[in-house]
Parts: C-alpha cells; sequence; structure tokens
C-alpha cells in the first residue's frame, strides 16, 4: 500500500477502503504523506465524491489521529453547534455563552478562515492574550468550570484536519461534501459531545450557493452522525447578504459583544435564539420551543449570557476589559466610507465579494502559514431591501493598505433598484435527526 495508487485510485473514481484511508490519512499527520500528496488526494475527492461509507472511514480515521475525549463525568449532555461557513457569521461567540448560561455544557472544537468566510478562532485572537490552543486537560476543565470552551485543532485535537483544513482553503476544494462534512465531525465528536445542531449556510456568501446542494448538505451531515451513533439536526439559514452589519475579525467580536448585551443586529439574535432553543431542547433541558426560547431571551437580555463570555475570555487568557473597552482591541489605521451613488432600494448586498475582499485586505488567508489582519473588514448600514438617497453610507471599510484599489469593488458588491424589493427569508429549512 502507497500513497500514490491510494490517490490515482480516488482519481479514477474508485471507493477507497477503510484500511487505505487509514495509511493515507495517518501517513499525512505523521509526516511521511506530503503536503503535495494530500493536495492532490483533497482534488480527487472533490472531483468523484466518497460514498457515505467513505465518508464515515474518513471521519472516524481523521478522529483518530488524536485523542477522543471523554466528557462523561461531567453531568449532562455535551451539545455543540457547527456553521458550514460564511461572511459575517459570528454566532458561535453568542450561542456557546448563552447555551452554557441556561445550563448545557457546550465544548466547541472549531476553525480558523476558510476561503472567503471567516474563522472562529482568528476572531477570537483578535482579543488581547486569548489563546485558542488548549491542551486537553485545560479544554475539559473549562468546559466543566465555564461551561464552554472554544478551541482549535492542536497535535492531541484532530492533527490530520489541521493540515487537511489549511490546504483545502488554498487549493480550490473547500467545497466538497465529503470532505466538510469528515472535517466537522472529527473534530467535533473527538471532543466528546452528545449531540450537535449544524447552521448550513446557504446563497452567494456560502459554499453551497444553491439550496438543494445546501440541503444534500444537511442530510449527510445528519445521516452520518446518525451512523456514528449521535445525533444531529440541521437549520438551513440563509446566506445570500453579509450576517449582521459587520465583515472581519475584530469587528465581528466587538458587534458579539453587543449581541451578548441584547442589542446587536437581528439576524444574528434570530438564528443565536433558533440555534440556542434546538440546543437546548438535544440536551433535555427543555424541549418546549417557545419556553426555551422565552428562556435564552432572558439570559441574553438579563446579561447572563455576557457573564458567562466575560468568564470564558479570562479562562483562556484573553484581556476581559475588551467587553467594556473596544479600545484595546485593534483597529485599523483607515476608515473610508462607499456611499450610494443614486437613489432607490438595496436589492443585493454580494456577501462573496465582500468576504473574497476582506481576505486580500489581509483578513483571511490566501496561503497555509499567511498572518491575518485581525484590524480590518467592513461595517454596513444597510440591509437588503433597505431604501437609500443618493450619498447615503452604505459600508465604512476598515483597512491598512490599498484604498484606493479596494473602494470602487466594495462599491460594486452593493446594487440598487428602483423598485422594492422583498427582506430575505432567514431561516430556509430543517432537518430533524435520522432515527438511530
Amino acid at each position: 500500500m502507497n500513497a500514490y495508487r491510494i490517490i490515482t485510485k480516488k482519481r479514477d473514481g474508485g471507493s477507497l477502503s477503510s484500511e487505505e484511508l487509514e495509511f493515507f490519512i495517518r501517513g499525512f499527520a505523521e509526516g511521511f504523506v506530503a503536503d503535495y500528496q494530500m493536495s492532490a488526494f483533497l482534488m480527487a475527492v472533490f472531483l468523484n465524491g466518497m460514498t457515505t461509507e467513505e465518508t464515515v472511514a474518513l471521519t472516524e480515521v481523521m478522529m483518530g489521529t488524536g485523542k477522543v475525549l471523554d466528557l462523561s463525568a461531567i453531568a449532562g449532555k455535551k451539545v455543540d453547534k457547527h456553521s458550514t461557513g460564511g461572511v459575517g457569521d459570528k454566532v458561535s461567540l453568542v450561542l456557546a455563552p448563552l447555551v452554557a448560561a441556561a445550563g448545557v455544557r457546550v465544548p466547541m472544537v472549531s476553525g480558523r478562515t476558510l476561503g472567503h468566510t471567516g474563522g472562529t478562532l482568528d476572531k477570537l485572537e483578535s482579543i488581547p492574550g486569548f489563546r485558542t490552543l488548549l491542551s486537553s486537560d485545560e479544554f475539559v476543565r473549562n468546559v466543566e468550570q465555564v461551561g464552554f470552551a472554544i478551541a482549535a485543532q492542536s497535535s492531541e485535537f484532530v492533527p490530520a484536519d489541521g493540515g487537511m483544513y489549511a490546504l483545502r482553503g488554498v487549493t480550490g476544494t473547500v467545497e466538497s461534501t465529503p470532505l466538510i462534512v469528515s472535517s466537522i465531525l472529527s473534530k467535533k465528536f473527538a471532543a466528546g459531545i452528545d449531540s450537535i445542531v449544524f447552521d448550513v449556510k446557504c446563497g452567494a456568501g456560502a459554499f453551497m450557493s444553491d439550496f438543494s446542494e445546501a440541503q444534500g448538505l444537511a442530510q449527510e451531515l445528519v445521516h452520518v452522525s446518525s451512523v456514528m451513533g449521535k445525533t444531529g439536526r440541521a437549520i438551513i439559514t440563509d446566506m445570500s447578504q453579509p450576517l449582521g452589519f459587520t465583515v472581519g475579525n475584530v469587528l465581528e467580536v466587538k458587534e458579539s459583544i453587543e449581541c451578548l448585551r441584547g442589542r446587536g443586529p437581528d439576524d444574528v439574535r434570530e438564528i443565536t435564539l433558533e440555534l440556542g432553543t434546538e440546543m437546548l431542547s438535544l440536551a433535555g433541558v427543555d424541549s418546549d420551543a417557545v419556553k426555551a426560547r422565552r428562556r435564552l431571551e432572558r439570559l441574553l437580555d438579563g446579561g447572563r449570557a455576557l457573564e458567562a463570555f466575560a468568564k470564558f475570555v479570562g479562562a483562556q487568557g484573553g484581556d476581559r476589559r475588551v467587553i467594556d473597552d473596544f479600545t484595546l482591541l485593534p483597529n485599523a489605521s483607515s476608515v473610508e466610507t462607499v456611499v450610494a451613488e443614486g437613489e432607490g432600494f438595496v436589492s443585493s448586498i454580494d456577501a462573496r465579494a465582500l468576504g473574497e475582499l476582506c481576505v486580500e485586505m489581509g483578513g483571511g488567508r490566501r496561503r497555509r502559514d499567511e498572518e491575518v489582519d485581525k484590524s480590518v473588514g467592513f461595517s454596513l448600514f444597510v440591509k437588503v431591501g433597505d431604501e437609500v438617497s443618493k450619498g447615503d453610507p452604505l459600508c465604512e471599510v476598515h483597512l491598512n493598505r490599498g484604498a484606493s484599489s479596494i473602494l470602487g469593488r466594495v462599491a460594486d458588491a452593493f446594487r440598487i433598484s428602483e423598485t422594492p424589493c422583498e427582506r430575505r427569508k432567514l431561516i430556509l429549512g430543517r432537518l430533524p435527526e435520522v432515527p438511530g
């Protein structure tokens, strides 16, 4: 058995055995399968897909490259959430402390920027001193004492996925259902969770732009979870425009804190409450959706979720003072305003274009080892359906370089029409768990 034959077998449309996947993935984690071989493998999977059996085997092998946590000593069911990625998606930063404040333990192994989408870890690392690389003991302790933890993959946590995830982001192999499913589930199940809610994004700013594609991904996530003995539910949500009013690491941290104060954008709040309601149901805390939602609203508006977030920041080495003093967070050297060139109604905001521009400005990665500029991004003033007059501000651009080349393309991301248009529906579909 060798890496070359495994690559060519998948290149030619063959199905790989669990033994072949074990050899290849473990070889990559241990360093004798090279980055360029893994890149070829990822492209072969991207082009030819995988059977459900292959996807399950791939997920199990990836999990097995690191430690799989046993959280059974911590009382109650452990529940997590995962978003398939979007632009302006900062929901995890609000949802995890909110659900923890409701008494549910949330162990979350998360990711970094991928393609044009932001990453939870990069956002959190905008907070001075914040650590996302935790030992397994630290991770378990924080879940038990704080109520939740958000950590990166490490040599202990699914090391194979860390390298594969980074390569996918720079080799054009992100939008692959088996690669998405195995990446998500290997991280999540290694963290010792009992059940999970998936936020499957759909639209121009998502990896799945078509509803049928998003539905297929949701079905595979829930089905593979069931095959592996876990309970999964999925909500398909709109990502045709940025979520909230900010795009970019530190800007999204600020907006998340505003949401935790009971303020913040309606769409971020709505998705947070929808996902949180499902998580409370899965944890057995409250199966009545109306009561669960009201409970979460009280925790959010009453400051309990913000208290949980502050405790979490301190537990992972971050400066808790940023919650009350945003001047302690990094700021871009320049802020430019893009205005409407005519009057009418905002008919579309190209989320993918803004995500790609944020990467170009330094807010994401084009190379695996590239540093991220936490301060750059966009602050929007409008949503699809809003009426604007000529000269009204559409968004602020926070940047440190290249203003002249960026601003015109930012303006192109906004479309103004003469006639009113409908506001986007936020929740597009749901998928209950597959019976085991």
